[in-house]
């Protein structure tokens, strides 16, 4: 397994908490957790239906308000005593945050190359130099063959080849998971993990996964099990290469 590049986390939870409703209805999802992630690594969040593991991605994310507790993204104070620092959250999702998901929710009209481009042009570039980190990204993921196939005719692997190149377009240092190898079976589940570990090492990124599945969990360096919104306890699995 690698190991992290630098000693500073490029994701800094700590003692974050989140609940739903109130009184007798009141459900704690998230209970003070803390965890560091640093450049270079790729781990998991474990943890049964419930635990709260989603929950914690998504407060990561920047897509749930958390109810306490402070988050640092890429050296940046983004949450603190529970509230946001930023107003625009869309922006710092652009500026810091690649997701991917169990299905790879690419847009079925178009191919993936515009795919790719779409999101850059979302944050303002031009058509001609989207398309060309599209594809320089495309080529990396070792997918660049299929840059002119539509979603429909690529195969799962290479789908989520498209999907990852589509994270990485913005450039951010941070990327999310949630389950991305569940719709795979083991060969392409371990082919997708190995690209996420070129990403993490080469682009000294960070890389945090939600999943269940048993078949890659050798391929963590770290693993968090959450248990009641609380976390369980921590796993690392890093080694020497």
């Amino acid at each position: 397994m690698a190991t992290a590049v630098s000693s500073t986390p490029l994701v800094r939870v700590d003692r974050i908490s989140k609940h739903f409703g109130e009184g007798e209805t009141r459900v704690d999802a998230l209970r003070e957790v803390s965890i560091d992630v640093y450049p270079g690594q790729v781990v998991a969040l474990l943890g049964p239906s419930g635990s709260g593991k989603t929950t914690l991605l998504n407060v990561i994310g920047c897509i749930l308000d958390p109810s306490s507790g402070s988050m640092e993204l890429d050296g940046e104070v983004v949450i603190e005593n529970g509230r946001w620092l930023r107003s625009n959250l869309r922006q710092l999702r652009l500026d810091k945050i690649g997701f991917i998901f169990q299905f790879h929710n690419l847009i079925p009209f178009l191919d993936a190359t515009d795919n790719v481009a779409l999101v850059l042009q979302l944050a303002g570039a031009d058509a001609a130099p989207a398309r060309r980190r599209a594809v320089e990204l495309l080529d990396y993921l070792e997918v660049g063959h299929r840059k002119s196939a539509m979603p429909a005719k690529l195969s799962g692997g290479e789908a989520q080849r498209v999907a990852i190149a589509r994270a990485l377009a913005n450039r951010p240092r941070i990327i999310l998971a949630d389950e991305p190898t569940a719709a795979l079976d083991s060969k392409r589940a371990g082919i997708v993990m190995d690209l996420l570990r070129k990403v993490a090492v080469e682009q000294e990124a960070a890389i945090i996964a939600v999943t269940h599945d048993e078949k890659i969990f050798d391929r963590f360096d770290h693993i968090f099990s959450l248990r009641d919104g609380r976390l369980d306890s921590e796993h690392d699995t890093s080694r020497a290469a």
